[in-house]
């Protein structure tokens, strides 16, 4: 068996806004499409019709939920298997169950394929229910270790797949640009992913590199609060806010940075960490959830804890004086990315895709990750 002609419904969300989990959606649609997949592609954020819908606080989401339903319902008429992105809290009742239950109905296996850092959180109230789903779907797969041991706990037994890195779009700089030491941020602007502590953190990086410079690609509900910090702290002319940044836009960001910063307080496998290691940028993150299981301290990132401005502006400055130290973590970063390219992430995937059709033996319990 192989990809071609193999007839998937893909459901999750897309960019905009481009989240980690809506932008892997697009990118595995597309390369499915180009390995020989037909795809069905079923959004769980498409805009709302009409428009003015939503602005209407809870009736919006049957604006949603009824022409998604019916999307779903004619997608695995035409579909073998479903790959579905599921995610916690709402987004688990709203769209991953009634997913699930129409691909029960309509006998199509499902593959639920879960994100999302707050797992833990989530199946301290949910566990029940998200275990009845599973023992209706051919398989959970999740994209890091730490999720795995998360569902385990629960009773709930996964596999890891990890996230898919573009290697040929997030890629090294031909040669360093001039200028002072560039930071990048590349994380929604949302309270979980600390942005108010990489600003203060860059406020301490300042005085020992007062040439640095922070910019900061994402949009979401913290700007107005993050721009005003950014002066209160008087590091505004330091500071760029880019908006929301296309991919190719996106890759550029990392080739002109120094040192990537992950600040966040919770989190799973952030794609901008692997994207930060394919560009050859080096990364101090935040040592929580599911990043210990993608770097590993002092090897391929510096690793500090949440909430810990002092920290972490100490590691980007050590990084921004110390450049064999740089050099040192972005060597192996490169090559330790290298496993999260299609050419490699692809034959898991074919794998789950078969045993889910019932074409190869289900592998023994307690599947183990690829790990820095």
């Amino acid at each position: 068996m192989s990809f071609d002609g193999l007839r998937l419904v893909v459901v999750g969300p897309l960019p905009p806004p481009a989240g980690g989990m809506a932008n892997q959606t697009r990118q595995l649609a597309e390369l499915l499409r180009a390995a020989g997949a037909q795809v069905t592609l079923v959004q769980t954020n498409a805009p709302y019709r009409p428009r003015w819908a939503g602005r209407l606080p809870v009736l919006r989401a049957g604006f949603r939920l009824l022409p998604y339903l019916a999307a779903l319902w004619r997608a695995c008429g035409r579909g073998e298997l479903m790959h579905l992105m599921a995610n916690s809290g709402w987004s688990w009742h709203l769209f991953a169950m009634p997913a699930i239950v129409i691909a029960r109905l309509r006998k199509v296996p499902v593959v639920v394929n879960y994100r999302g850092g707050e797992a833990g959180t989530f199946l301290r109230g949910a566990a029940g229910v998200v275990r009845l789903a599973m023992r209706r779907v051919a398989a959970l797969v999740l994209p890091s270790g730490y999720l795995q041991a998360v569902f385990s706990g629960y009773g709930m037994a996964g596999e890891v797949v990890p996230n898919i890195v573009d290697l040929s779009r997030f890629r090294p700089a031909d040669a360093r640009q001039g200028g002072g030491p560039h930071i990048v941020i590349a994380r929604n602007l949302e309270t979980i992913y600390g942005i108010d502590v990489a600003l203060r953190a860059f406020a301490h990086v300042l005085t020992a590199a007062p040439t640095a410079r922070l910019s900061i690609a994402g949009t979401g509900p913290e700007l107005v609060k993050l721009q005003a910090l950014a002066d209160t702290l008087g590091v505004t002319a330091s500071v760029r806010f880019t908006g929301r940044l296309d991919r190719d836009d996106m890759a550029a960001l990392y080739r002109s940075a120094d040192v990537m910063i992950n600040a966040s307080r919770v989190d799973n496998m952030p794609n901008s960490v692997l994207e930060a290691l394919a560009s050859g940028v080096a990364v101090v993150s935040t040592r929580v959830g599911g990043v210990p299981y993608i770097v590993e301290d002092e090897r391929t990132a510096l690793l500090v804890p949440p909430d810990a401005p002092e920290p972490m502006a100490k590691a980007v400055v050590r990084l921004i004086e110390d450049d064999a130290l740089r050099q040192r973590l972005v060597a192996a970063g490169l090559a330790d990315v290298a496993r999260y390219q299609w050419a490699a992430v692809s034959t898991q995937w074919l794998a789950v895709y078969r045993r889910a059709l019932g074409q190869a033996p289900v592998p023994a319990a307690g599947t183990q990750e690829l790990r820095s």
